[in-house]
């Protein structure tokens, strides 16, 4: 009996410890799997934020496109919400995001662009709609400065192949 009772014990003990090995092996690939996406969001925003876009939008034949005027209008109030530079708390980055992706659309809404200069104006608008929705997800201050500044540059980059 005393034999039973002590192999039974001894079969649990190593069960036992055999889970708790695999709980920490998962607890340990957990944190190196969250530390890895961590990096990768880090990496992320550095994209979104780069202006690399210059590299591949064209003039046309050297001048700049025609754009519909609701285009420049849009992009004109864009770069004014930014200009008022009353941001002090992520909540009002957050809420810059929203009133900059209310003008986006509009300029998305109403645009009347066929042809290269529509498809240089995607090549414009595709970053810029990244780093307004990375404005709506900043979690502090300088990260939103940081977004907001690379924002102003995509816009102001407009005036360089658009009229």
């Amino acid at each position: 009996m005393k034999k039973t009772i002590l192999t039974t014990v001894m079969i649990t003990a190593l069960f036992i410890n055999c889970k708790d090995s695999q709980d920490k092996s998962n607890v340990s690939t957990n944190v190196e799997s969250t530390e890895t996406i961590h990096e990768s969001v880090h990496e992320d925003d550095k994209m979104v934020l780069n202006n690399s876009w210059v590299t591949e939008i064209q003039l046309n034949s050297g001048n700049k496109w025609e754009a519909n005027i609701e285009t420049t209008e849009g992009v004109e109030n864009m770069l004014e919400l930014i200009k008022e530079n009353n941001y002090k708390s992520v909540g009002d980055y957050h809420q810059l995001a929203s009133k900059l992706n209310d003008e986006k659309n509009y300029v998305v809404k109403e645009c009347t662009m066929t042809g290269p200069s529509h498809d240089n104006l995607h090549v414009f608008l595709h970053p810029l709609i990244k780093k307004i929705d990375a404005l709506g997800n900043v979690n502090s201050v300088e990260n939103g400065k940081v977004t907001i500044k690379s924002i102003k540059e995509n816009l102001d980059g407009y005036y360089t192949y658009f009229k």
